[in-house]
This record gives C-alpha cells, sequence and structure tokens, in this order.
C-alpha cells in the first residue's frame, strides 16, 4: 500500500482517537489524573494530526515542474465567476490533498437584466450539443483535436433566481439553496470519456454563507467529513477518465442529478448532471479539477485549461454560451487572440470581476 493511500487513513484514525478520548472523559472516570488520561493522550493524537496531515499534502504534491495544462471544454455555460483558482496561486484551495492542487471553484453570476438562470438557451433554433469541435487529451501532455460527434442533449436549466445572495455577518444564518442560482444548473462532460466514478445520494445542505455558519463548517462538519473520508468532502461527485492518465471531477453536486453511471461512454458537451450543495461546501457551486488518478485519496493535480476560456482569476467573471451559439467556432477572447488582436486584458481595459492592472 501506497504512501499517499495510508496517510489519509493514519488521519482518520488520529480524529477517531481524539473523538474517544473527548468522549470517555465524560462518560466515564478514566483511572489516574486528568493530564495522563486525556490531555497528554489528546496532545500525543493532536501532533499525529498534524504531522499526518502534513505528509498527506506533501505525498500528493507535485513532482517536478507541472506539465503543460490539458486543454478541455467548460463543464459549464452561462455566465459565472472564479472562486479559489489556480491562476492566482497554487495549491488553489491551500492543499494538494484529493489532488485538487490545480482546483477551481465558480458560482453562477448571471446577468441581472436577463431574468434567466445560468445556462439558459437564448432564442433561437436549438442544436444538440455536441456540434462543434472537441479537444481530448492523448497520451502524455498533449492533447489532440477529434471531431465532436453527435451528443446527447445537455439538461436544460431551470427556472431560478438572477443574483447571488451576498456573505452575510450574521442574519440570515442560512439560505436555501433554490436562492442561489448556481443551484440546479447543468453540468456537461469537458471531452469524450468514461465515467469512473458517479455518486449522488448525499444530502444539499443549507448554505453556510454567514458568520456563524461558517464557523460551524470550520470547527465541526469539516473535521467530522475529514474522517469519514474524501467522498463525504467532495460530496456528490463524478469523476471521468479522459485517457492519457488524466481524470476529471465534478464536485458538490445536486442529489438524484447525475444522468451517467459508473461504466457509461459520455461525448464532449453531453449533460452528465446538476451543480449542488453536497459535501464540504458553504454554497451551491461547481468544484472541478483534473488528477491523474481515479481515487482522490492517492491522485496528483494536473493543471487544466478550458477551450475559449483559459483558467479565470479570482473574482473574474466568464462567458461561455451555448453550443449552437458559437458554432464550433472560437468566440470572444479566444478569437481575438488567433486573429492576433490584443484582448481588453492586454490593451490595458479591465476584464469584467477585475481591477485593471489586478
Amino acid at each position: 500500500m501506497s504512501v499517499r493511500r495510508v496517510v489519509p487513513i493514519a488521519m482518520r484514525l488520529s480524529w477517531l482517537v481524539l473523538i474517544a478520548l473527548a468522549i470517555g472523559e465524560f462518560v466515564t472516570d478514566l483511572p489516574g489524573p486528568g493530564w495522563a488520561t486525556t490531555l497528554l493522550p489528546a496532545l500525543v493524537v493532536l501532533a499525529l494530526m498534524v504531522a499526518t496531515m502534513s505528509l498527506q499534502a506533501r505525498a500528493a504534491a507535485p513532482r517536478g515542474e507541472p506539465g503543460p495544462p490539458v486543454e478541455v471544454a467548460p463543464p459549464v455555460t452561462g455566465r459565472w465567476k472564479a472562486l479559489n483558482s489556480p491562476a492566482d496561486k497554487v495549491p488553489s484551495h491551500g492543499t494538494h490533498a484529493y489532488g485538487q492542487t490545480y482546483a477551481i471553484d465558480i458560482v453562477a453570476e448571471p446577468e441581472t437584466a436577463e431574468g434567466e438562470a445560468p445556462g439558459r438557451p437564448a432564442a433561437g433554433p436549438a442544436t444538440p450539443p455536441g456540434a462543434g469541435p472537441a479537444t481530448r487529451p492523448a497520451a502524455g501532455p498533449a492533447t489532440r483535436p477529434v471531431p465532436r460527434p453527435q451528443a446527447e442533449p445537455a439538461p436544460r436549466p431551470e427556472a431560478g433566481p438572477v443574483t447571488r445572495p451576498a456573505f452575510r455577518l450574521f442574519w440570515p444564518v442560512v439560505r436555501r439553496n433554490r436562492a442561489f442560482p448556481a443551484f440546479g444548473a447543468p453540468l456537461l462532460a469537458v471531452a469524450d470519456a468514461t465515467v469512473v466514478v458517479a455518486s449522488d445520494g448525499q444530502r444539499d445542505h443549507l448554505s453556510r454563507n454567514s458568520l456563524p455558519a461558517l464557523a460551524y463548517l470550520m470547527l465541526a462538519e469539516a473535521p467530522v467529513r475529514s474522517i469519514v473520508g474524501a467522498h463525504r468532502i467532495i460530496g456528490n461527485h463524478v469523476i471521468l477518465d479522459l485517457g492519457g492518465g488524466t481524470y476529471a471531477v465534478y464536485a458538490h453536486l445536486r442529489r438524484g442529478s447525475l444522468r451517467v453511471r459508473a461504466g457509461d461512454r459520455v461525448r464532449a458537451g453531453q449533460g452528465i448532471g446538476r451543480v449542488g450543495n453536497s459535501g464540504n461546501t458553504t454554497e451551491p457551486h461547481l468544484h472541478f479539477h483534473l488528477m491523474d488518478g481515479p481515487d482522490p485519496d492517492a491522485a496528483r493535480g494536473v493543471p487544466f485549461t478550458w477551450r475559449g476560456v483559459g483558467v479565470p482569476a479570482n473574482g473574474e467573471t466568464f462567458t461561455v454560451v451555448e453550443p449552437e451559439e458559437r458554432g464550433g467556432q472560437p468566440t470572444g477572447e479566444q478569437a481575438e487572440k488567433q486573429a492576433g488582436r490584443p484582448t481588453e486584458q492586454q490593451a490595458g481595459r479591465p476584464v469584467e470581476g477585475r481591477a485593471a492592472g489586478s
């Protein structure tokens, strides 16, 4: 058994020992002085926990220089904002654990004037996703273009709010998921792939976007989830085998929303599920990353870039149009780059969601 598998197990056992000691102190009168029966063992367990967490992060850290990013299609359509992005720091989430060195979180930020939920199709003739070209990771760091076959139509978004609730200090303490425009937004396969894991049995909990709720998440809920395992951290999720030793993770999905099962083959642009609020999360959003194996406990992160978008920075908004709108052709910043024209950022104009010069 590899170190990357042993370390997470040791960390969870440390948590269990610490909890058992705390319960034993309140339930029974352990023999000997209190510092010897509870305080000292608790300090030993805490030290072991710190050591195992450090070893877990080191075991999952990339070896050597990272390879070139693997280009895949965006997993969403509509207007979104990036949070915890690898464009700003690596590891993006403060740890290499669970293969999330280059992970990104995105939340829906639909245009208020449009009055539509993220990913809602524009008016006009509907064409099944998959009409344009796709890029599929080949063996090794390079990618190669392949024609996009006809794919199953993606699930259409449900009607929802058009503004994202802001973080509050005290009230409301929690919000229902339907208050967030990302909840229920459709998710798409980023490339032709094979489903290796598909799990959607965990509940979608209330938001944690207030100070009391966030404290509860960090001090109580998150440690318990860490004890149980990675699947309770990432919640409902799908893992796709993209080929060439690259796997895509979609985390925090909506309960009962998956349209695929382990072993299924999916096409780029095919609908696979919906955004939810399961696992270790403060609000409905998509957590996405690539890794080099199917097991988050044993995998290392792989850099990615979204075709036509790149890797948006923290706070940066980006828009992905419906496949029928782009018709397989580059749009926006991608088209400007290919035409040799400077983008807004290169020309010194601010990109939406980022201050000029940031």
